[in-house]
């Protein structure tokens, strides 16, 4: 059962308990990610979440490793775009370990200088990872030309550049400007007492105060077109994106079962077509990525630099013909169970409920049943997915970023609109 509480100072508390669960996962969620930052701040969020797990007043980085692995744990922490996570998983008999390391580094990260520079080359490192990586980078590229000049389209981790530039004042003037209770939930799940865990809360978080400074939000002006960014690889990786659903959008149901119907796994219409009848690809699928006013539905394949007009040309049919024809009854059931069954197997672990019920609360203000997210998913028709799909498939906005060698290549100028 999901159970909602508030402290004294305004931080939400969140647990779902499961009594007969051996563990419990616990995390501090900040409404804050790399959407709410300037451009001279680029990846300063993802920066501090590092930050903040190098030592605090009574304990060094090396210690903080020491005690989570004592107990078998995980102590570890994520970045998004509009949120970020600082998290625990232990067995339940393990909690106030977790609860201890969690608030310690939390309230008391010290942000020692010489943390702050060791830890820019890490940062570093893992951008430049990720570049050498070009089927992650290829949806940063993606994000930056069909989002440009707004921080959504920004990467998370930031520039080079950027990360060069930031120093201990700047994380000391972030944190206390955003890591206000306001901003701040905190959530568990597994075996865990919802009133002890709001007690111990208040005792721990309860002298927090102060409201955050966020910039102001406005959605982004989404950019059709094709993009290509020169690369000597093997493969092209193609990312492609048409505007679609924000994270709380009533169709979004719609845009569920349309998702998995096209590319959603591996008896969806591009995973048979590209892959498994024209032996075109080994990676294809599709994917929805939603925030809090606005979203798109993306595409990604990696191909061979000749079949890279005439995987886009499956694409852009496929898409097409989602929008021009109903799904079949046996398809459409298809796509629901397999929504379902992902929804509840997911459900076995503490750590994926813990995600649940925090997002849930960010996005739509309240606890979502799993049992009512599945059931808005079976009243999803052939004619509510044929509607989505002529709403949000507008080749007009189709945006296409193509990383590889293509040198010698010309792309058809009507690729996305000739059927």
């Amino acid at each position: 059962m999901t159970r909602r509480s508030t402290l004294s100072n305004g931080i939400r508390v969140l647990t779902h308990s499961i009594p007969n669960s051996p563990s419990v996962t616990l995390g501090i969620w900040v409404r804050n990610g790399s959407r709410f930052e300037e451009r001279e701040q680029g990846g300063i969020s993802h920066f501090l979440e590092h930050l903040i797990f190098k030592g605090t007043e009574r304990r060094t980085a090396r210690q903080i490793a020491q005690e989570i692995d004592a107990v078998g744990g995980i102590l570890n922490a994520f970045t998004g775009k509009e949120y970020t996570c600082y998290y625990a998983k232990v067995l339940g008999e393990h909690l106030p370990v977790a609860q201890d390391l969690l608030a310690d580094i939390f309230c008391h990260s010290t942000f020692p200088p010489e943390e702050i520079d060791r830890e820019r080359s890490v940062v570093i490192q893992e951008i430049l990872q990720n570049e050498d990586t070009p089927d992650d980078y290829v949806h940063d590229l993606f994000n930056l030309r069909f989002w440009p000049d707004h921080p959504l389209g920004w990467p998370i981790c930031g520039s080079v550049e950027t990360i060069r530039r930031l120093g201990r004042e700047d994380f000391l003037r972030f944190f206390e400007a955003r890591y206000r209770p306001d901003r701040v939930l905190l959530v568990a799940a597994g075996r865990v007492e919802h009133d002890r865990f709001h007690d111990w809360a208040e005792r721990v978080f309860g002298a927090l105060d102060g409201r955050s400074q966020i910039p102001p939000v406005f959605p982004p002006e989404p950019k059709s077109g094709i993009s290509v960014v020169p690369r000597s690889l093997e493969q092209v990786h193609i990312c492609m994106g048409l505007p679609a659903v924000a994270q709380a959008a009533p169709d979004r149901f719609a845009g569920y079962v349309l998702n998995t119907v096209l590319g959603g796994g591996m008896s969806s219409r591009l995973f048979q077509e590209i892959r498994e009848r024209r032996g075109r690809a080994y990676s294809v699928y599709s994917f929805l990525s939603s925030y809090s006013d606005c979203g798109y539905l993306g595409i990604y394949v990696a191909t061979s630099p000749e079949w890279v007009e005439e995987v886009i040309a499956v694409t852009r049919d496929e898409l097409l013909r989602l929008a021009t024809e109903k799904v079949p009854d046996d398809e459409l059931e298809r796509a629901k169970n397999q929504l379902k069954g992902n929804l509840f197997l997911a459900l076995e672990t503490s750590e994926h409920h813990m995600h649940r019920i925090a997002r849930n609360e960010i996005y739509h203000g309240r606890d979502i049943p799993p049992s009512e997210v599945a059931a808005c998913v079976e009243a999803v028709s052939s004619e509510d997915v044929l509607d989505f799909a002529r709403s949000y498939v507008v080749l007009d906005r189709l945006a296409v970023t193509l990383l590889g060698d293509l040198e010698g290549r010309e792309l058809k100028p009507d690729i996305l609109t000739a059927a």
